[in-house]
């Protein structure tokens, strides 16, 4: 079997439940069962971190961990484990909408000029480059992988919603153009914010709330059941990422953050304008057209995003209105 040299370094544990997942990927012990598991805060960070854990090997792995461990039937055993709880827990509690119609309207209530309550109005009107840093390093768990969580579900579409989707995801992949990969911008961005741009670096300071948004895409994009909730996800983030881009393109530019860093939300402004339409009017349409008994899990997918994103939003703004750092470790 193959062992990878190259790719991250296994993160720093965060209780036993993790501790147990990252001794069986260096080979030094068993996985944690499903009673321990059990006990678990779903949206703590040990069951997140271990959930991480077992679905970055899907993607660039971790230095040092043997390849194979992808497909081994005891990991995938104990991912099943920490999927149940994070799941169950996500539609008990974040399940608001019946339908996607009603679901992706909300999504289109702007706040009101001035209101701060959210992330990218509080950077806007007057966030610090402190704070600007640590949004970047949070979020950086999924920037620089952007769009990879999302092409999982393209085998399991067709017809419009195939080649809507895919039309977005290849402006996502830059088009063509590799110099135009919204991963490669994001890292520009962080450079320009004086982070470091290497994959996975700030995992070990970035909060449960932002592994567990990057695990809601894995799980749905893993999950071929979940196809109709990854769209519903996917339709959030785009249908609110312009207006969100705007905000913090006027924050980047106010903190003096660099080009960089202003130039990868000036695409997002405009390129999510575009993806708003193909991805309401193609992706979402087109898959319900095909398989209407999905609509409620399109809303499903909706609710749980926005449901994590407040979550998320919870810690950062609750931080810094205390004036004290959002992440577990400093940057």
């Amino acid at each position: 079997m193959e062992t990878r040299v190259a790719g991250p370094a296994l993160p720093e544990n965060r209780g036993p439940i993790s501790a147990g997942v990252t001794a069986f990927l260096r080979g030094e012990g068993p996985l944690p069962g499903s009673r321990e598991i059990a006990g678990t805060d779903p949206f703590g960070d040990d069951l997140q971190l271990a959930l991480y854990l077992c679905y970055e090997l899907h993607y660039r792995g971790f230095a040092g961990v043997d390849a194979g461990l992808e497909w081994d039937p005891e990991l995938l055993r104990c991912r099943a484990a920490l999927e149940w709880p994070f799941l169950e827990s996500l539609r008990d509690r974040a399940t608001r909408h019946v339908s996607a119609e009603e679901a992706l309207d909300d999504l289109l209530v702007e706040p009101a000029a001035g209101d701060d309550s959210g992330v990218s109005g509080f950077l806007q009107d007057r966030g610090e480059l402190w704070q600007v840093r640590e949004y970047a390093a949070q979020r950086s768990l999924y920037h620089l992988k952007e769009a990879d969580p999302h092409a999982w579900v393209l085998p399991r579409l067709w017809g419009r919603a195939k080649a809507g989707m895919a039309a977005v995801e290849f402006d996502e992949f830059g088009g063509g153009r590799a110099e135009r990969v919204h991963a490669r911008l994001f890292a520009e961005l962080m450079t320009d914010l004086g982070l470091d741009p290497e994959y996975g670096r700030y995992v070990d300071a970035a909060g449960a709330e932002a592994l567990a948004l990057v695990n809601l895409m894995s799980l749905f994009g893993l999950h071929r059941a979940l196809r109709g909730a990854l769209v519903g996800h996917f339709a959030t983030v785009e249908i609110t990422s312009s207006p969100g881009s705007r905000r913090l393109a006027h924050a980047m530019r106010r903190t003096g953050a660099g080009p960089a860093a202003e130039h990868f939300y000036d695409e997002h402004v405009e390129a999510d304008a575009v993806h708003e339409q193909v991805v309401r009017r193609e992706v979402v349409a087109g898959l319900l057209e095909e398989e209407p008994q999905l609509d409620a899990d399109v809303a499903f997918g909706v609710d749980a995003t926005n449901h994590l994103e407040d979550a998320l939003a919870d810690r950062l703004l609750g931080a810094w209105r205390a004036g004290r750092s959002s992440l577990r470790a400093p940057v």
